[in-house]
């Protein structure tokens, strides 16, 4: 029998205490995978954004339209393969306002071209084409909120006020991580045509595919030089660029979930160090045992240290256990439901699951470190002087 293995077994000595701390490690770390999901399920967007795709926007903000005349200028630039428009509608189901998803207005015959990752059937798109009160819906939306082929809805926009009638004449799929599988898109002519003549024929943004994905960031600057000495200048972006400016909006925040992530992990160390240490010092005097037997210093502080990384092992076991179906069965499916636009994919990565394990046995023992090192600095004969 090896001092680790006999580390192992001294456990069953204190049941109840190993139990809480077990289940106090495992909780801690089921906080720190959901914190670090939530980090990288927000940053995996733009790592997995198309290589070839650009995101032409007003230079000041988002929110600016831009004139839709700019659409067909950006065809008929070099590089330019094909290009697309949308514009942020905003709207709500009256009977699931608590609901949010994205609506959008686009072109019906160029959107799921440049998109060609969210996928339709031929028929579904075909009919989406013909029908201007048409709306083609992410398979996550559809299941959530009831909806079938054929289905006559009505959403309310604060952006455009109005009733708006549409018909789900196709529901689409996704072959993409990146894709919100929870947006609505119905034909840009029904919005155009519904606003006032001050208001129409402007688009939201405009996205192009190029044909040189290595030179996505000279076609976007060429792009811009285009409209620079009009009354609209516009900025250009790959599409990853384009989505981690979005992350740099919230950047602060998620600064402040990783420092709260680091705050979990310092609680689950205190947490640790305070059983190890109550334990070496019920058995100090058993410490003093081994070493008159002839145990050496570095034999106690092993020991000790083992001890504290088999109850960091189990803790971090304890929290993938529980960890996994809350994330990817409870929370995920929520906020991919619900936050699809930020999040489309929400899942417990495998890096993360190991980066928690990792963490629960380095901070296990590292929280051991003190106590060990004070363990193996005892005299003989002051340990086996003190009663336990």
């Amino acid at each position: 029998m090896t001092l680790t293995s006999l580390a192992v077994r001294n456990l069953a000595r204190n049941k109840f205490r190993v139990i809480l701390t077990v289940a106090g490690v495992s909780v801690a770390i089921v906080a720190f995978l959901l914190l670090r999901t939530v980090i990288w399920a927000w940053a995996s967007g733009a790592e997995w954004a198309a290589k070839d795709r650009v995101v032409t926007r007003h230079r000041v903000t988002f929110v600016m339209p831009l004139p839709k005349r700019y659409v067909d200028e950006v065809r008929e630039a070099p590089h330019i393969r094909m290009a697309t428009w949308a514009n942020w509608v905003g709207a709500k189901d009256p009977n699931h306002e608590q609901e949010f998803f994205s609506t959008l207005a686009v072109d019906p015959d160029t959107y799921f071209e440049v998109y060609d990752e969210m996928k339709v059937t031929p028929d579904e798109l075909a009919t989406w084409k013909k029908d201007r009160q048409g709306a083609i819906v992410g398979d996550v939306l559809a299941r959530k909120l009831g909806w079938q082929l054929g289905d006559r809805i009505g959403l309310q926009s604060g952006i455009y006020p109005g009733d708006w009638q549409f018909t789900i004449d196709g529901i689409y799929t996704a072959t993409a991580k990146s894709v919100d599988r929870s947006t609505l898109v119905f034909p840009w002519a029904y919005l155009n045509d519904s606003l006032p003549p001050a208001r129409r024929e402007t688009v939201g943004w405009i996205v192009s595919r190029v044909d040189d994905p290595a030179r996505v960031a000279d076609i976007g600057l060429a792009l811009d030089r285009r409209f620079d000495e009009r009354d609209t200048p516009t900025i250009s972006q790959d599409e990853r660029s384009f989505q981690s400016s979005f992350m740099a909006m919230i950047s602060a925040v998620l600064k402040a979930i990783n420092i709260v992530s680091a705050v979990i992990l310092g609680i689950m160390v205190l947490i640790l160090g305070n059983t190890i240490a109550m334990g070496v010092r019920e058995r100090t005097t058993e410490y003093g045992v081994l070493r008159a037997i002839g145990f050496m210093p570095g034999h106690i502080a092993l020991w000790i240290v083992a001890e504290s990384l088999a109850i960091g092992l189990l803790g971090g076991l304890g929290g993938l256990v529980l960890g996994w179906p809350f994330i990817n069965l409870g929370m995920g499916r929520y906020i991919e439901e619900n936050f699809g636009a930020l999040f489309p994919y929400f899942r417990l990565e495998s890096g993360n699951a190991a980066l928690g394990l990792s963490l629960a046995a380095v901070l296990a023992a590292i929280a051991a470190a003190i106590p060990a090192w004070r363990a193996s600095k005892l005299r003989v004969v002051d340990a086996v002087r003190r009663v336990a």
